[in-house]
């Protein structure tokens, strides 16, 4: 039913942000699941690096071993794709698949949601935020466009805890309105007052049967070298 004096969508992005934003550098590793219809079912490790005061992150492959060495680097505006066998980087978009998941750079990434989102409204300007239960955790419901170009999907649905505003689903549409993945945050830890989700699925709507599940493990705070977040960096891990 319609919230009758609940929060607004904008009030509700910027507790999204609040309740997420790390205040540390993190290092993580991160597991990859992915099925793809008639391809079966592949597993991807990856060192993940991630620096939220300036939107920094750098990601390695670290196996299978076709596929280790290979890595992404995002530093402010630009992301680059890195490939060992031609030892180049490719300036790619945020929505690049990752090794050729269902997961996308934007992902990995905690550029705040409130410069990247804003209420959809109806033909009348009228914003909705609805109530509703998504299993038994009572759930706020809402529809967001894009402010911005450089955004995987220009619309989003989500579904977001009422208590704490955690993001529990999110639907991802083109343009056009159609839906093109549906992704799931399963679950969440607490790093430093702030909330990481764990495990995370991604379902691909367009391609039905591929989906790919990622999970976060051993998680560290302390303080990442500038150096990290380089070209130069990527390069010599790669090695």
């Amino acid at each position: 039913m319609p919230a009758l004096a609940g929060p607004t969508i904008g009030e509700l992005l910027q507790k999204i942000e609040a309740s997420h934003k790390m205040t540390s550098d993190v290092k993580a590793n991160v597991t990859l699941t992915q099925q793809k219809t008639g391809q079966g079912i592949k597993q991807f490790d990856v060192l993940y690096y991630r620096r939220d005061a300036d939107d920094s992150y750098l990601i390695i492959m670290t196996a299978p071993e076709s596929e280790k060495g290979n890595g992404y680097l995002r530093v402010e505006d630009n992301f680059w794709m890195y490939r060992t066998n031609t030892r180049t980087f490719q300036h790619i978009n945020r929505d690049e698949s990752i090794a050729g998941s269902n997961a996308k750079g934007e992902d990995f990434e905690r550029r705040p949601l409130n410069e990247l989102y804003e209420a959809a409204k109806d033909s009348s300007g009228k914003e909705t935020v609805t109530e509703e239960k998504l299993g038994q955790i009572p759930v706020y419901k809402f529809d967001v466009k894009a402010k911005v170009k450089d955004v995987d999907y220009p619309r989003k649905r989500f579904w977001v805890r009422t208590d704490n505003a955690l993001l529990l689903k999110e639907e991802d549409y083109s343009s056009s309105g159609t839906l093109m993945q549906t992704a799931y945050d399963l679950k969440y830890t607490t790093v430093n007052g702030r909330f990481i989700p764990v495990t995370q699925m991604f379902i691909d709507e367009f391609e039905k049967g591929n989906k790919t599940k990622v999970e976060i493990s051993g998680i560290s705070t302390e303080k990442l070298d500038d150096k990290i977040f380089t070209k130069a960096y990527l390069e010599n891990l790669s090695k």
